[in-house]
């Protein structure tokens, strides 16, 4: 018998990211508990700041698929094929994310939940909701939780605690005390607030409901997410503080002329944008690194560990493909919890980091050069060269999002992608129309930087 089949696993968080390793531990037989201090949104609509749907791409995918939920995810999701980038005079263009006709989906968070909550419960995971932990004690494997919040206090004592309990982690909050952890939190000068377009007057979608509509204006940006109620779920991200703020919308009949000189073909399709932009928050967005995650009996996993920036799309998918990783590594490991958890560290923190890299660079791609005429071109010729040589050029976003590629190694690839491009640039300058592009020329370049990478 595994060494590890008879052990209590405790995970912390009933988010996606706990749900989905509560389940497919529970599966494998593991006896699993799982506290969230919130309330079953199966039975409550939950408030929060947390965007209400998200963009969901080939990592999470393939976790969702391993607990066989792949029926219930096709009624859930609307699939974008592109992005949909809108300029300032309200024209659009459509830059598709694959030549394959590859898509991701947008997709309800809080009903993602759900079918993984469903998911593990019938798996047999005990959830119990409305239990704030307040305290771990990482060598003993004993949690504290507030039970209602009411100071009605439990405890419960695990071989294993997994605290998958998001960015601003008690498990990690405990850790932080401890000798020799690293610890990193950054906020970048961005917030975000949530506005909603409602379905057209007829009940149909007022925008393409199948690509990510973006409005990149330098230095701040819109998006847009279809919903499959036919609403569009909106995110404006602006600084703080400075030009073109958050701080300079401080009154309502300062938002008609910001709306209208910046985002003048969304505007009509925001008929409640003061009572929006008055009732829903503004949020922070922050980037966690730390390590170790491994500490006694615990394991931090998820968001607890690497929280990221939205720009990629891939915090939730990230959070995902770790639940994948670690039910692979139970798959063929038959040593015991500390040396699984060890390996699982050492493995994960590498791509953990370079996704949040890729994402914090990413926000800058979106909101500054998804419109700049140079910035496309060079997008086009990598297109062609991913045409003509698709086993060896692989685009940065494909290599993240429609593969199983590591995310340290699609980040490597990338760069050297990048300085490839600049070298080729530099020698032949860009064409001015993309099937002109010497492709060879960059293939030589490419594989003579990878020939001194080996």
């Amino acid at each position: 018998m595994h060494i590890l089949s008879k052990q209590k696993i405790i995970i912390l968080g009933a988010g996606l990211c706990g749900a989905a390793i509560a389940a497919l531990l529970a599966k494998r037989g593991f006896s699993v508990t799982l506290y969230e201090k919130r309330a079953d949104l199966r039975q409550k609509v939950l408030d929060g700041g947390r965007s209400i749907n998200l963009a969901l791409s080939h990592r999470g995918l393939k976790t969702l698929s391993k607990l066989g939920l792949d029926d219930q995810l096709k009624q859930l999701a609307i699939p974008m094929h592109g992005r949909i980038v809108h300029d300032s005079s309200g024209a659009t263009n459509f830059q598709a994310y694959g030549l394959k006709g590859q898509f991701i989906n947008s997709i309800s968070r809080t009903e993602l939940n759900r079918i993984l909550l469903d998911a593990a419960e019938e798996a047999g995971v005990d959830l119990r909701f409305n239990h704030a932990c307040t305290d771990v004690y990482l060598q003993t494997g004993d949690v504290w939780l507030d039970k209602q919040s009411q100071g009605n206090w439990v405890s419960d004592r695990g071989d294993l605690i997994l605290g998958a309990d998001g960015a601003f982690s008690v498990m990690r909050s405990k850790m932080l005390r401890s000798d020799r952890f690293n610890y990193q939190q950054q906020f970048i000068e961005h917030g975000y607030k949530e506005l909603c377009i409602p379905p057209a007057p007829d009940g149909g979608f007022r925008l393409d409901p199948n690509g990510l509509h973006i409005w990149p204006r330098g230095g701040f940006m819109m998006i847009a997410l279809p919903n499959l109620d036919r609403t569009f779920t909106v995110t404006l991200f602006l600084p703080f503080e400075g030009h073109n703020s958050f701080e300079q919308l401080k009154y309502p009949e300062q938002l008609k002329p910001f709306f209208e000189e910046h985002f003048p073909d969304a505007y009509p399709h925001l008929p409640d944008l003061k009572g929006q932009f008055r009732q829903n928050p503004t949020s922070s967005l922050i980037t966690v690194r730390c390590y170790p995650w491994a500490m006694g009996k615990g394991l931090l996993i998820g968001d607890a560990a690497h929280a990221i920036v939205p720009f990629y799309g891939q915090g939730m998918n990230a959070a995902l493909e770790d639940a994948y990783e670690m039910d692979e590594m139970l798959s063929t490991f038959d040593s015991d919890w500390e040396n699984l958890a060890q390996r699982f560290q050492v493995e994960r923190k590498p791509n953990a980091d370079a996704i949040a890299d890729l994402a914090l660079y990413n926000f800058i791609e979106m909101r500054d050069k998804v419109a700049d005429g140079e910035f496309l071109m060079r997008k086009k010729i990598e297109g062609l060269m991913h045409q003509k040589y698709p086993d060896v050029w692989i685009p940065l976003y494909t290599m993240v999002t429609f593969s199983d590629l590591s995310y340290a190694e699609a980040q490597k690839r990338g760069a050297r992608q990048a300085e490839v491009m600049q070298a080729y640039k530099k020698h032949y300058g860009y064409p001015s129309r993309p099937e002109e592009a010497k492709l060879e020329a960059i293939m030589e370049l490419y594989l003579q930087m990878e020939a001194q990478h080996d």
